[in-house]
This record gives C-alpha cells, sequence and structure tokens, in this order.
C-alpha cells in the first residue's frame, strides 16, 4: 500500500504540475477563502415549502458516493440503488414512490433535462451517469407540484444540479479499489482571452463484486467558456460522456437458495449496455433598465441507449433464453426564456415571474430478440416518434406584511406527438394539454420559525406510443396530480435547524416498473400521505450532525381484487450522517441510510427485506494542497438488496426447469474499500 500511495503522488504531483501551466498563478493567490461549515443552505427565510432546500458542495466533498448518481440521495429522503450494471440510470426512491428510473423525480444538469420521455426502458428515464461530482456548486431540490417553472416528471421532486463556471481551486484525483476500480479525473478553470474557460474529464472503469465482471468503462468530459457577470453574462458548455458495460439484472431467489448461483451470479452473463450522451448548451442571463432580470437556457442533446437484458430467462423462449434489446437514439432540443421583475404595489412588494419551457424529442426507440447481444431477427416494434412539450406559466408573489407572503402561479402546458410505426401498425398523432395552478402561503419568521401551506397541481406524460395504439387501451398523454403540504422551519433551538412537513399526492394513473418485461407502464390512481423531518445539527466548527426521517402509505384508490398496495412503494427513509473536520490534519464521516420493507405486489401477500447500510470516508492532509481520502462501503458488510421484484420466470431451459412466481433481487454490494488521492492547486 505504501508503494502505490508513493507513486500515486508521484503521478498527481506531475498532474497537477502540467495543469498548473494553465491557470493564472495569481488567481490561487487572490480568490477569496469562503469559509461555509453547513452542507445545506436551508436557514429560515430562504424557501417557499419546509421540503425545499439547497445542498451545498461540502456535503460532496465529505461523505462518499458509490456511485454518480448518489448526489441525489442527499436530498432528504431520496434513494439511490441499482437493478443491473452500474452504466444503467440508477433506481429511484422518494415520497412512497419507486420511481423507477425517474419517471416523477425531475432532473436537470447545468439547466438541462436529464428525463427522457417516450425512452425504450422507461417513462422519465433519467441517466447521470454522465455528472462529474466535482464541478458541482450546488444542488437546488423541491419536493411536491407547487411551483410553476417545473413541468413534466416533477410531481414527487425536482433536484437541479449546477456547474461551476470557475472552480475554487484546480483538482485532480487519482483513485483505485476493490473489485478493479480505477478513476482518474482533473478539472480547473483559468482566464482565456474576455472570459473564463473551465475543463474537467474523467476516466473511470469498475467490475463490481459480480461473477460476470461489469468491466464498466466511462469516458467523460465538461468544457465550459464564460463571459460576464452575474447581471450580464453567459456561459457555453459542452459534455460529452461515453459508457460500455456488462450487467447482472435482478436474479431469482430460488436459485441463489438451491445453490445454483451466488448472490452475485447471473442467470444471462451476457446482459448490459452502452451509451452516449453529448450536448451543447448556452446559459444568458441580463439584467434590464427596468430592473427585470432575463434568464435563457438553450440547449442541444444527443443521446443513444443500446440495452440488453433477460429478466425472464427463458420463459418466452425455452431454448435460446429471452434476451431483448431495447435501442434508444434522439436528438432533443429546447429553450426556457424566463423573466423576473420586481414592483411596489403599495407599501407591498410584488415579484412576478413568466417563463416559456419548449422542448422537441426526435426519437428512433426499437425493441429486438436478442441471443447474448446478437439481433435474432427484424425488430419486434420500431417506431420514430417526434414529441414536442411547450408549457408557459406564471407565477406571482406578494409580501403582504413582515411576516405573511403569498405565490400565486399557473402553468399551461401543450403537447404533441407524431408516432410512425415502422412495421405498418400504432401511427398516428396526439395533442392534448393541461393547466396546473399553484397556491402557496409563507408565515413568519416567529421567533425563529416559519411556516408553510402548499397547494398546487402538476402532471407527467406517459409514453407516446402508448397514446396511439390501435390494439389495447391507450393511455391519455398527460396525467394530471394534485399535492397539498403543511410544514414548518424553525432555528429556535441553538446550532439546529429542523423541518418538519405533512403531505398528500394523488396521482390520476401511476407509473409502475414490470421487472418482467423491463417497461415502465401506466396503471391505475394512487394516493399518497407521509410526513418528513430534516434536521442540520453543527453544535461546533469541527462537528456536523444531518438527519432525516420519512414515513409515507401509498395505495391505488380504485377498487380492484387484486388489491390497493402499490408494489415497490417504500414506507420509511431513515438517514444519519455525522461529520467531524480540522481535527489535526484528519476528518471523517460516518453515514447511515436504511429504507423500509415494500409489498411486492397489490395484495401485500409478499414483501421485501428492509435495507440498512453503513459508510465510511477518512481523510488525511498530507499537506496544504494534498489530501488522502479512504471510503468504506458497506462497511459492515451485510446482505442486504438494492431492488427486490416479484414475478414469473423459468430459470433453465425446458424442460429441466418450469415456471415459477419468485421474489427477484439485485443484492446490494458487499464491503467495498476505495482510496484516492486528491491534489488542489
Amino acid at each position: 500500500m505504501g508503494a502505490i500511495l508513493k507513486k500515486t503522488k508521484v503521478a498527481l504531483a506531475f498532474f497537477s504540475a502540467f495543469f498548473a501551466q494553465h491557470s493564472p498563478a495569481q488567481e490561487s493567490e487572490t480568490t477569496p477563502q469562503v469559509r461555509i461549515i453547513g452542507h445545506y443552505e436551508n436557514a429560515v427565510g430562504t424557501s417557499d415549502a419546509a421540503s425545499q432546500g439547497t445542498i451545498t458542495p461540502q456535503l460532496i466533498e465529505a461523505r462518499p458516493m458509490l456511485r454518480p448518481g448518489e448526489v441525489l440521495e442527499y436530498v432528504p429522503g431520496v434513494i439511490i440503488t441499482q437493478h443491473s450494471g452500474d452504466g444503467k440510470a440508477n433506481q429511484y426512491f422518494l415520497r412512497g414512490f419507486n420511481l423507477d428510473h425517474g419517471t416523477d423525480f425531475l432532473t436537470t444538469i447545468d439547466h438541462m433535462p436529464v428525463n427522457l420521455p417516450t425512452h425504450a426502458h422507461g417513462q422519465g428515464y433519467s441517466d447521470i451517469n454522465f455528472l462529474l461530482p466535482e464541478l458541482v456548486s450546488r444542488i437546488a431540490y423541491k419536493k411536491g407540484p407547487y411551483f410553476a417553472e417545473e413541468g413534466d416528471f416533477s410531481s414527487a421532486g425536482v433536484a437541479d444540479i449546477d456547474y461551476y463556471t470557475t472552480m475554487p481551486k484546480g483538482i485532480a484525483s487519482l483513485g483505485l479499489g476493490s473489485n478493479g476500480y480505477r478513476r482518474a479525473m482533473a478539472a480547473n478553470s483559468f482566464d482565456a482571452g474576455p472570459g473564463h474557460l473551465l475543463y474537467g474529464f474523467e476516466l473511470f472503469h469498475n467490475d463490481g463484486p459480480w461473477i460476470n465482471p461489469e468491466d464498466y468503462r466511462k469516458l467523460n468530459g465538461v468544457l465550459r467558456f464564460s463571459q460576464g457577470t452575474n447581471a450580464d453574462g453567459y456561459t457555453l458548455s459542452f459534455m460529452g460522456y461515453t459508457g460500455k458495460w456488462n450487467a447482472t439484472d435482478q436474479i431469482p431467489q430460488r436459485a441463489v437458495d438451491d445453490g445454483t448461483i451466488s448472490r452475485f451470479g447471473a442467470i444471462d452473463p451476457t446482459d448490459g449496455g452502452r451509451t452516449s450522451r453529448y450536448s451543447l448548451s448556452l446559459d444568458r442571463h441580463k439584467t434590464l433598465e427596468n430592473g427585470a432580470v432575463f434568464h435563457m437556457d438553450v440547449y442541444a442533446i444527443k443521446y443513444r441507449l443500446n440495452l440488453f437484458s433477460n429478466f425472464t430467462y427463458f420463459l418466452n423462449n425455452p431454448t435460446i433464453g429471452d434476451q431483448f434489446e431495447q435501442a434508444d437514439e434522439r436528438t432533443v432540443v429546447g429553450l426556457t426564456p424566463r423573466w423576473v421583475f420586481t414592483e411596489n404595489w403599495g407599501e407591498r412588494q410584488m415579484t412576478h415571474k413568466l417563463g416559456v419551457d419548449a422542448r422537441r424529442d426526435d426519437i428512433n426507440v426499437a425493441l429486438y430478440d436478442t441471443a447474448a447481444r446478437d439481433r435474432l431477427g427484424p425488430p419486434v416494434r420500431s417506431d420514430k416518434v417526434l414529441q414536442t412539450g411547450v408549457g408557459l406559466y406564471y407565477e406571482n408573489a406578494i409580501q403582504w406584511t413582515d411576516t405573511l407572503r403569498s405565490i400565486a402561479g399557473v402553468r399551461e402546458d401543450f403537447y404533441g406527438a407524431r408516432v410512425d410505426n415502422d412495421l405498418g401498425g400504432s401511427s398516428g398523432t396526439t395533442n392534448a394539454h393541461i393547466t396546473s395552478p399553484k397556491l402557496s402561503f409563507i408565515f413568519g419568521p416567529f421567533d425563529k420559525t416559519e411556516y408553510f401551506l402548499n397547494y398546487g397541481q402538476g402532471f407527467h406524460s406517459n409514453d407516446a406510443r402508448g397514446t396511439t395504439i390501435t390494439a389495447g387501451t391507450k393511455v391519455p398523454a398527460l396525467v394530471k396530480t394534485r399535492g397539498e403540504e403543511i410544514g414548518m422551519r424553525t432555528e429556535v433551538v441553538p446550532h439546529l435547524q429542523s423541518s418538519l412537513s405533512l403531505w398528500r399526492l394523488a396521482l390520476d394513473s401511476e407509473l409502475v416498473f414490470r421487472g418482467d418485461t423491463g417497461t415502465t407502464e401506466a396503471s391505475r390512481a394512487s394516493l399518497r400521505r407521509g410526513i418528513e423531518w430534516s434536521n442540520r445539527y453543527i453544535p461546533h466548527d469541527w462537528l456536523l450532525v444531518d438527519l432525516d426521517l420519512s414515513a409515507s402509505r401509498a395505495q391505488f384508490t380504485d377498487s380492484d381484487p387484486k388489491g390497493s398496495y402499490i408494489p415497490g412503494a417504500i414506507d420509511r427513509v431513515a438517514s444519519l450522517g455525522a461529520t467531524v473536520k480540522d481535527l489535526g490534519p484528519w476528518s471523517g464521516t460516518v453515514h447511515a441510510r436504511y429504507f423500509g420493507p415494500r409489498p411486492l405486489i397489490e395484495n401485500n401477500s409478499v414483501r421485501s427485506q428492509s435495507s440498512i447500510d453503513f459508510s465510511l470516508r477518512t481523510s488525511y492532509k498530507v499537506d496544504a494542497k494534498t489530501n488522502i481520502n479512504l471510503d468504506i462501503f458497506n462497511l459492515f458488510n451485510r446482505k442486504s438488496n438494492d431492488i427486490e421484484y416479484y414475478y414469473l420466470s423459468q430459470r433453465c431451459p425446458s424442460p429441466t426447469c418450469t415456471p415459477e412466481q419468485d421474489i427477484h433481487f439485485h443484492p446490494a454490494e458487499p464491503r467495498t474499500v476505495r482510496l484516492a488521492v486528491v491534489a488542489r492547486y
């Protein structure tokens, strides 16, 4: 280990020296040192709902992450897992939802949408494996459909991830760890002509603990040019990502119980995928002569995915197996101009927000039967889809008194899609629109405490192919959601920020992931109720404690003999993190995460296990520029599962095996150790 550290430090020194030549020396000498000790910026008076807040880069730096997607787990109440290879989008859980790969949780990075409608693998598919955590300057999160500027997929929550335009310091990192983990990254910014140029790139490899090595290879890069000030300026950004991996999908419990495979084995070792994402975006902001603020984002995204899965093994094809390929290739273009202006109405201050959210997806999506990733013939289904969404919104905020503020808004969304089925069926056009009113009242502060009442209607879109089918039941293009919340945020206890919220959310149609088909489908109407309690305690500059607890109940609201339980709906989530810092050269974080058991079928007769795991980061400051981080995931090596489903499968060819209903699970990774040397320059 000592030899590895010595070689790694030498390599980093070279790395840092090379990139330091491209950054002005005076920048590091004159950059002010801003000291923020909190992981969240959730003070009284900073938000419009008790469940809204902002995550600082300090938390991302302090807490270990097994996957890039786990930055979203810093949003209180969110759980991130995986049911396949790490190159695939994560599983998301929030407020009693199994959000599959996105559905009702909206994610944006650098103001560009991540969720993909009419996706090959599931509606709202949200893959953030292209994220570079070291570039994140803030994460703003919201929950519930109470915000006029948030549209499709935002009913359960929103995470808006911002990147730096100029880095506080350059950073280079070399990491290695268990199961073939290797990572190298570097990022910095420097003066370039009239503006600033920021770069960041990443090389990544990991095999994971699987009997069939994952061999996940990732190449990732960001280039940003910015000019101007916060009052008048722009940022031009290019991002590129490509990844390739093998996958160990969920496996049947019976195959593990009888010793056919281990917990980390696979039924079909040829599953996997490859993906790429390239984007170009412009962020323009300007303060106008009348004091109004104009902000517009324009973006273009080129995306591709070829995903090979086999969830039922030999059920449909008892000889060569049930593997299939989901192929998605698309170009996305969009723009989001918005204006904010303030005026006085008598002695009252009034703020107006007006905006447009326009997006077009030009999609080629197909499904193939495959064996060992070879296509067995023409596509089972192949479609060209041109889907357009335009949202118009207006929001008005009035400060009625020193302790009363109201926010009223309305959003109108228009949806249009044309589906051309290459096989001659289920083609057509769809048009729809939906109105979403919003209303919030904020009372306080009273003795360092404020209170919130929030109401809003929102929506999610359905797969465009389901709106034009000729055989079967058509689904509506847009599905209404309705939410209410009552909350409180207080700082009355010294050194403690605490938020409490009671919420309710109803959906006219639930989006449910079907584990046997690997797709997301529209289902029945549903209702969720819950309570959340979030706490940030900083008793000393060197000690930070974050505690989040949430409980919810989810159920279908119609009458059906199958039952009223929603498969995969988690009812309890807990997260506890403790960070100590500046203890000489040492600092560290311990984090515990729990999510409770959940129904796997509608009558609740089959339930999943609960899951609890611990992670640890220990950091040693070698000198003013160099740190060594040791991360341990699943500290106590618990045998928990990331995901569980219940469905029919046949695990081997006929006549040796017959179909059986069973629990299918993807295990959480065992104890995993990673070491990184990080240099700042």
